[in-house]
Parts: C-alpha cells; structure tokens; sequence
C-alpha cells in the first residue's frame, strides 16, 4: 500500500459551511496543496480547531481533491471502500439482474462517495476509471473491494489524470480473463461494439442511455435522421433500430466510419442502406443548405470542447450558435434533439441558448422532454456539476 503522509487544514467559516452542507470538492483556491503529495490524508477543521471532513489531495481540472468522511470516527482504509462500492452494488442490483441491458456505471465518483473514482460493469467485465494520482494510490484498497464483491471476467483501468489531458496508450488489461474485441453489450435489447483496451473511451456512452431509449421508442419510426458529432453512431443505431427511414452519422475522425459501420452490422442492419459522412460537423451545415437537404430529427450532441482546423467550440460559448445553423436543416413540425456534457453550463444557460438560436431564427418550438444522467449515474444535491449531462427534446414549429 502507498505510503500515506497526513495533514491538517484549516478553512473559513464560508467554506466551512459548504463542505457541511456535504459540498463534496475542494475547491482550488481553498488553500494551497503545492507542498502536499497527491493521495495525502487530509483531516480538514474550523479557525476554532473544530473537525469538519476527511478528504484527499487529488489534482484534478475540476479541484485539488475530494471529501471522504464527515465522520471524525471514520477511519480511512480498505473497509471503508469496500464499504461505498457495497452500497453502490446494492443500489444497481436491477442493472445486474436485466437481460436487455449488459452496460451500466457501477461506481459514479462523488456521487456514490469518492470524487475521482468510476467504475463501469461491461457485459461481466469492469472498468476502472482513475480521475488524478491521488486517487490511484487507493487502487489496491478498490481492486480488493471489487474482486470481494463483484463477479467478474477481466479487470481494465483508464488513468485520466495527465495533466496535459492526453492519454498513454499503454495497455489497460489489469486482471482476469482479457476480453476478446469488440466486446458486445446490450442496452435497451439493441447491440453495441466495445472496445475497453483501446484509448480513454470504449466506444459508447453509457449516460445516453435513457436518450437513446427514447429516440429508439418515440421519435425515429419513419423519420429522416441526422446526427452530428456522431462518434461510432449509437443514435443512429438506436434510430435505425426505431424504424428510421435513413440515418446520417456526421463526424470529423476517419475512425467513425469503420466503427459507425460496425455499430450498424452487430445488429444485423446494412451499413451501406445508412449515410456515413466523415467531415466536419460545422462544415456539413452549408453542405446540407446546398443540397437542399432536411431532416426530420436532428441529434446534436457535440464534445464541450472541440477543435478542428477552422473552428474551436466551446459549449458554454457556441451552442446557440450551433443550434442556429442546424435549425434550417429541421423539416416542418421536425424535433431536435440538443445535448452538451458540458458541467460548466447550467439548465438554466442550456435553456437560454435554445431560446436565443430560435429567436434569432425566427423559428418558433416547444420543449417536449428533459433528461439528465440515468440512476446508475448516481449524483449528489450538493454538487450540482456532478449532473453535469443536460439533454432538451425540442418540437420544431415552423
């Protein structure tokens, strides 16, 4: 086990209130943590020597670390993690139990109790996400907790904590059996590819779970589909799967193809009766207006941050202007549906920028539904970032 060095901090009283108020992140400009090795022990207090919370230094983008314990009693060791991932495990008994649906968050960070830490359940094999070096000197503590409690294939491990944000490509198997790629899950009884050895993602994001239920149920059956910024095309998939007429995947990597492809095949679909465009989403826009092309539902579901040669975007600054560009392309009486991940926008921001993009388009709508994380992505009141996923189907009425 690491060897673990303590110290003591001392807050103001604003402070102090929040993190009773169970605010679960340390906050960067609390003190000063230069000095204090990543995964130290962290016994935090009032100007007046009072105990207020147990945390650890963890440097993430978001903070320098993350409470464990309101309870001064509390002792921070293997029972105490073993003990969070038996209340999570319990929690998502009826994931575990579904047949239709083989992927799920096990684990989801301050939600569940230990900010930085995520694990994933993919069709019998885990995945553990590892959000700064602080909290990576706990992995023998949380692998001991999973191999107690879960019932597993393989072990694989994702280290998120570059600080440059970049990612090794080393080899991510950890323990067990290896899985044979692509591994197959099932979400809502439709078939997804997954890769778990091969980068920071696996192919597919579990919190559009809900969404993509929905797409499937209620909004394809008929209908002209076009999603942008489409990854390996799981919303097209699940169109495809409602009954869409046609599915255009638009996205800027020459890897979403072939995985587009795939997505549609694992399910028995033809790839080539789907539209498969790599290019850049921005640039499809006047591509689309010169075709004269429209669509009767719209996904758009950009990264928060994303870069291309002519173009950087920045959800909390550019939606609505990615929502006034896509707007012309929607057919009478069309839905759009308009995603961010972005943590640093609110509903209520989100909402604004609906309202501007059709306002300045002169277009008038109606939001027909709201979906944020589903359960297994468990969040906590007291940090509102946490649901950070903000999802808006909206009824076009041109």
């Amino acid at each position: 086990m690491h060897n673990r060095t303590e110290s003591k901090q001392v807050v103001n009283e604003k402070v102090s209130k929040q993190l009773k108020n169970g605010y679960p992140l340390l906050e960067k400009d609390w003190f000063s943590t230069e000095d204090l090795q990543e995964g130290t022990l962290l016994t935090i207090e009032d100007h007046s020597n009072r105990f207020i919370a147990k945390a650890y230094v963890g440097k993430q983008n978001v903070g320098n670390g993350w409470v464990l314990s309101t309870d001064q009693q509390e002792p921070i060791d293997l029972a105490f993690f073993k003990g969070k991932l038996t209340e999570a495990i319990e929690k998502r008994q009826a994931y575990f139990r579904s047949e239709d649906t083989t992927a799920f968050r096990l684990f989801n960070s301050e939600g569940d109790g230990i900010g930085g830490l995520q694990i994933d359940y993919y069709a019998g094999y885990i995945v553990i996400t590892w959000y700064s070096e602080g909290i990576y000197t706990f992995r023998e503590w949380v692998l001991d907790s999973v191999r107690k409690l879960v019932s597993y294939e393989g072990i694989y491990e994702k280290k998120r904590f570059a600080e440059d944000g970049s990612y090794t490509g080393e080899d991510d198997y950890v323990e067990g059996k290896r899985g044979e790629f692509p591994l197959l899950i099932k979400e809502n009884g439709i078939t997804y590819a997954t890769y778990l050895n091969d980068g920071p993602m696996t192919g597919i994001f579990l919190d559009q779970r809900l969404v993509r239920k929905r797409i499937m149920d209620q909004y394809a059956v008929g209908k002209r589909v076009l999603n942008l910024f489409s990854y390996t095309g799981a919303f097209s998939v699940a169109a495809a799967m409602g009954g869409a007429s046609e599915t255009t995947s638009v996205d800027l990597a020459n890897r979403s193809r072939e995985k587009t492809e795939e997505q549609f095949a694992v399910n028995g679909l033809d790839p080539k009766e789907q539209r498969i465009v790599v290019m850049d989403a921005f640039r499809y826009f006047s591509y689309a207006k010169k075709k004269e092309l429209e669509y009767d539902l719209i996904v758009l579901d950009p990264p928060s941050f994303a870069r291309s040669k002519k173009i950087t975007f920045r959800a909390a600054k550019d939606y609505s202007k990615l929502l006034e560009e896509a707007i012309p392309l929607v057919s009478k009486d069309g839905v759009m549906i308009a995603s961010t991940n972005a943590a640093n926008v609110t509903t209520k921001q989100f909402k604004r920028f609906v309202d501007e993009a059709f306002e300045a388009t002169g277009v008038h709508y109606e939001v027909v539904e709201e979906h944020r994380v589903p359960a297994d992505f468990a969040t906590t009141r007291a940090y509102p970032k946490g649901s950070y996923l903000k999802v808006l189907m909206i009824q076009v009425r041109k």
